[in-house]
């Protein structure tokens, strides 16, 4: 009998990820606490019903939206989906977030050319140009030596550069800084992605520029039409004040270059602007360059934005104004948005910032579903690696994601007991493999009375270490629209850019 349940649930977890809506997606799906065992088995046939009846997309698209979500791991997804079904009043189990409803699905294999374990940089360059490196590298080969100029024959096309050659809108919107490595791999190439500013790079390197002198030299097509995210540090001379920091952050440039200035000479009809009260200002319709910058270094963590005194979109809001901006006169485009600070609240060892990060990621998916048609447009979804936060544990269903173990009673129904270690302590569901929330053995606290839901609890884990790691385990790939028949199966990372690329054949041509 425990053995036909297990492969109930299992079974109907499979249906719900796999279901799928035409155009638009709902946030959840809800199952409804059954009366009968019938009731789980209907919510089987109903499901198969839905998967028979999903449209076939067309094979070829006019634009592609590439959404990342950094370092956003299965185990991620999957707590972000009950934390976002439990702030909705739900269990969460059976929540969904909304690019879960995807019908095309598949495995990203994410290691680097050198590394099992893989960093933003060499991912992030497989994903956008269709050969794997190096870790630390920039859009190049793997033949590079990192921290070393090398010549530009080890240079790899993104597919953000060969829309950009054949005609196409382009944008990068991130919750990083703009330089960052994510990002960065669209436009630039660098054999090191710290090289962010000219004070970045070492002496040695006189024939290699930074990546933030990149994206405002970008030599190709018409340039970027969006830029949005943090890092103005690197595009402002050291000599000049941060117009939201002036006594704490100037810049980092030691050339004396502004850049945000070059990017207003550069381009006709362009805007820069660094708050969220100017990007709510701008007319789009007279805008065909933006450059936005809304931090010195990486924008607030969604659970914090609301605090930050000039104020900040969030990244819902930045995807909107980019679908907006990039669809204007119906030009086909290509736009890739990431929810980079999932990556950073892991390695802080806060789950509660990643999670908030991830749900953020979401809706923003949701907003871009609600702007694009589907039978010309493909999105897809994935991260660039995964991390080492796990669930584990034999919590009761319903019990709070970030709380502490709660056990059902010996019938299997719902109780108030909680799950202690051998030390007699009550334990969380969520922990990191390795990671700042280490403490020694015996010395592990007793979390009876600490809330463990709050703003500022970190996780246990296992290994101490300063930041938590990567972890080398395969991502999910996520796809609707059209070309997204092409998504299944396990998949090398860079086959990504290839299914992307081979959506647009037709608006790319030979480029």
């Amino acid at each position: 009998m425990k053995i036909n349940a297990i492969v109930s649930i299992l079974l109907t977890g499979v249906f719900l990820s796999a279901c799928a809506h035409n155009v638009k997606h709902s946030n959840t799906e809800a199952i409804p606490n059954p009366t009968s065992s019938n009731t789980w088995y209907q919510s089987g046939e109903d499901k198969i019903k839905a998967l028979q009846a999903i449209p076939t997309f067309p094979k070829q698209a006019k634009n592609v939206i590439f959404f990342v979500g950094d370092g956003m791991s299965l185990a991620t997804v999957n707590a972000a989906r009950i934390f976002q079904g439990q702030q909705n009043n739900q269990p969460g189990e059976e929540n969904l977030l909304s690019f879960e409803h995807f019908p095309h699905t598949a495995l990203s294999k994410t290691y680097n050319t050198n590394l099992q374990t893989p960093d933003s940089a060499g991912t992030m360059s497989a994903m956008i140009t269709g050969v794997k490196t190096k870790a630390g590298a920039i859009s190049v080969d793997e033949f590079v030596a990192i921290g070393i100029c090398g010549d530009d024959k080890h240079h790899v096309l993104s597919l953000l550069s060969r829309a950009e050659l054949a005609g196409m809108n382009t944008g990068v919107v991130t919750t990083t800084r703009l330089t960052h490595a994510t990002p960065a791999a669209t436009y630039a190439h660098a054999e090191s992605r710290s090289w962010e500013a000219d004070s970045d790079l070492p002496k040695e390197a006189e024939n290699c520029k930074d990546i933030a002198a990149q994206l405002i030299e970008y030599p190709h097509g018409n340039g970027l039409e969006v830029a949005m995210g943090g890092g103005r540090r690197n595009f402002i001379p050291n000599t000049m004040s941060d117009p939201e920091y002036s006594l704490l952050k100037p810049g980092k440039r030691t050339d004396g270059r502004n850049l945000t200035q070059e990017w207003l000479d550069k381009y006709p009809r362009s805007a820069y602007v660094w708050n969220h009260k100017q990007l709510k200002a701008l007319d789009l319709s007279q805008t065909d360059h933006l450059l936005a910058l809304f931090e010195p270094s990486h924008m607030q963590y969604e659970l914090n934005r609301p605090k930050d005194e000039a104020g900040e979109p969030s990244l819902t809001e930045m995807t909107q104004t980019a679908i907006d901006m990039l669809a204007q006169k119906d030009k086909p485009f290509f736009l890739m948005i990431e929810g980079g600070r999932i990556d950073h609240g892991h390695h802080a060892g806060y789950a509660k910032l990643a999670l908030t990060e991830t749900v953020e990621f979401a809706h923003a998916i949701e907003a871009a579903l609600a702007k694009v048609d589907l039978n010309d447009t493909l999105i897809m979804v994935t991260a660039d690696h995964a991390h080492t936060m796990t669930i584990s544990g034999y919590a009761q269903r319903g019990n709070p994601i970030l709380g502490k173990i709660v056990v059902p009673d010996d019938q299997g129904n719902p109780s108030d007991k909680l799950q202690l270690d051998r030390q007699g302590k009550p334990m969380t569901t969520l922990s990191y493999a390795n990671g700042p929330g280490y403490v020694n053995g015996d010395q592990r606290p007793d979390l009876t009375h600490v809330d463990t839901t709050a703003d500022n609890y970190k996780q246990a884990a296992t290994i101490p270490l300063w930041s938590e790691t990567h972890s080398g385990e395969d991502v999910i790939i996520y796809a609707t629209g059209a070309g997204s028949h092409l998504v299944r199966g396990v998949l090398e990372q860079n086959m990504i850019y290839h299914i992307m690329k081979t959506a647009l054949a037709d608006q790319l041509g030979s480029n």
